[in-house]
């Protein structure tokens, strides 16, 4: 072993140590832990209620406009879209009476003309009969100019949207868009005679006293602290069979997973029990713990606006010299699974074959000295009056990251890079300064797909970039047009051998630029009271409570 890698692995243990890690071996981790759970039918009228703990704040309440996945899980709640999709990927009826098909007549061969036929038995939560104009409402909505909306790929396609009549609305799309059903099975249907009359629907009261047409109506809210909702006995669907859902919010992990031990919630929501409980959390006595991969990859975003990321050489030099494995084994005790792209290794669409990235100071230091960064003051590397320096930011109270950042941190500083810390709560870190690139870089946990849709074109399209006045969820403000040109072709094809191979090469290009650095594709331990049924994991969601209509108390 050279000096240089005795120095390195001297510090690694250092390291570890200072962050009180030992190293574990992975488990194989049966998915059901813990005793049976009992057998019983839902109850006739809503019974109970259940408390769900989060980690972060629910604060955006309108679906339509910039939000993160907590904001999902209340969404899925209060609100409704045309079409579900199933954890099996499959589409079933939402809003809409059947999922459009080409074989139903929904859609036209070329993709181009749509029809969809809508439930006649749904009411908004004030009342008011839902129609096919709250369908039109909500997708001229999603692309006026002026409204601050989440996301518009695939909707700014749609064109002379027709009302045929109250249960039936038909438009034609621009150009062939294969996605769209599952853009569709995101968005959440909104209410034209409430929101069609406000002055202005950025800053609508309805934004903060929300009606849907979902399982549960908005009861209160207590910012900071918890959110209330009732249950809507004249839901069309399936539910709800609780009086009350409280979202609870526990942004310290340790003290969520205190919380659920002692009763004090039901569901251990996102970020659920943090994997060094796990050993603890699988004897508890009245809970079921189970094990659920999920489509969430963890990884370090790079701000590519940053003039030190604009160097191919630093973002390899920045990756080698993470000791990826080494955090999945000491601090998540081996349970998720190292990855090389943002696609779960469940998709069809996933590619096997990208380069596996290995940890390797010498090469870090080879990449770095042949791009010409020199040390300079205090040792960091610079050049052309740019040191490379860097601030890595994620949500404060999530201790697991913050072992991380330190671990990398320590890391980064033997080949010469200075990576500072400045975490934020919440509500910080996920708002402007995410959404509008006001990072360095991140620490991170993104779904990247739109339920089992390959398409990532709002995440990694030029014209995706918040900050830069595009629509869409491109932070890291990456730009490469082959891969723009791939998206575009993936989009239009309806082929899925053809979408196969378009999307493999995505990610091929995608893993050789390393405009993030992906470390591991999560999985998750999820908690629940025995006694509670009807939870079932979904990796098309991006939240564990995308069917909270269905829980209900079995004891």
């Amino acid at each position: 072993m050279t000096d240089q890698k005795q120095k390195f692995a001297a510090t690694r243990r250092e390291a570890l140590k200072m962050l009180g890690i030992t190293t574990a071996a992975g488990v194989f981790l049966p998915n059901l832990l813990g005793r049976p759970a009992f057998a019983a039918t839902p109850p006739e009228t809503p019974t109970g209620r259940i408390v769900v703990g989060f980690s972060q704040e629910p604060t955006v309440f309108n679906p339509l406009m910039p939000r993160i996945e907590v904001d999902d899980g209340v969404h899925f709640s209060l609100f409704d879209t045309l079409f579900r999709i199933a954890p099996d990927g499959s589409f079933t009826p939402g809003l809409a009476t059947e999922v459009p098909s080409i074989e139903n007549g929904g859609i036209s061969e070329d993709g181009l003309e749509w029809r969809v036929k809508l439930r006649d038995d749904v009411k908004w939560h004030d009342g008011e009969t839902f129609t096919a104009e709250d369908v039109k409402y909500t997708l001229e909505l999603i692309v006026n100019p002026n409204f601050r909306s989440w996301r518009t790929t695939g909707h700014t396609l749609v064109r002379d949207i027709t009302v045929v009549s109250p249960t039936e609305i038909t438009w034609k799309m621009e150009s062939a868009f294969a996605p769209y059903l599952s853009f569709l099975a995101d968005t959440f249907i909104v209410p034209e005679h409430i929101l069609g009359a406000a002055e202005d629907p950025n800053t609508a009261p309805f934004n903060n006293a929300p009606i849907g047409t979902g399982p549960f109506k908005w009861g209160s809210r207590t910012a900071g602290d918890h959110l209330e909702l009732v249950a809507n006995t004249d839901y069309f669907g399936e539910g709800p069979y609780i009086e009350r859902l409280i979202y609870k919010y526990i942004p310290d992990l340790t003290v969520l997973y205190t919380q659920f031990k002692s009763g004090d919630i039901d569901i251990i929501g996102s970020q659920y029990i943090t994997p060094d409980n796990y050993e603890e959390a699988k004897t508890l006595p009245g809970k079921v713990v189970t094990t659920v991969s999920t489509a969430t990859v963890e990884s370090i975003y790079l701000n590519m606006e940053r003039p030190q990321f604009k160097d191919l050489a630093v973002r390899q030099a920045i990756y080698a010299a993470i000791d990826k494995q080494t955090i999945i084994d000491a601090l998540y005790y081996g349970l998720p699974t190292p990855t090389e792209t943002y696609m779960p290794q469940e998709s069809a669409y996933f590619n096997p074959d990208l380069p596996k990235q290995s940890y390797d100071v010498e090469k870090a230091n080879q990449l770095l000295d042949e791009a010409g960064w020199i040390a300079g003051a205090g040792g960091i590397r610079e050049k052309d009056g740019v040191r490379l320096s860097f601030t890595n930011s994620t949500t404060s109270g999530n201790h697991l990251r913050e072992q991380a950042q330190q671990f990398i941190q320590q890391s980064l500083a033997e080949v010469g890079i200075e990576m500072k810390i400045s975490n934020l709560p919440p509500a910080v870190m996920w708002g402007e300064f995410w959404t509008q690139s006001q990072f360095d870089t991140a620490m991170v946990g993104v779904i990247f797909m739109i339920g089992a849709d390959p398409d990532v074109t709002y995440r990694f399209h030029s014209e995706a970039i918040p900050a830069q006045g595009g629509r869409g969820a491109n932070t890291g403000q990456y730009k490469n047009p082959e891969v723009d040109a791939l998206l575009e072709e993936g989009g239009k094809t309806f082929d899925q051998e053809k979408r196969k191979a378009i999307y493999r090469e995505v990610q091929e290009k995608i893993r050789a630029d390393l405009p993030f650095l992906p470390l591991f594709q999560n999985m998750t331990v999820r908690g629940r009271d025995e006694g509670i049924e009807g939870v079932q994991p979904n990796i098309n969601t991006r939240i564990d409570t995308w069917n909270a209509g269905s829980y209900y108390w079995a004891s």
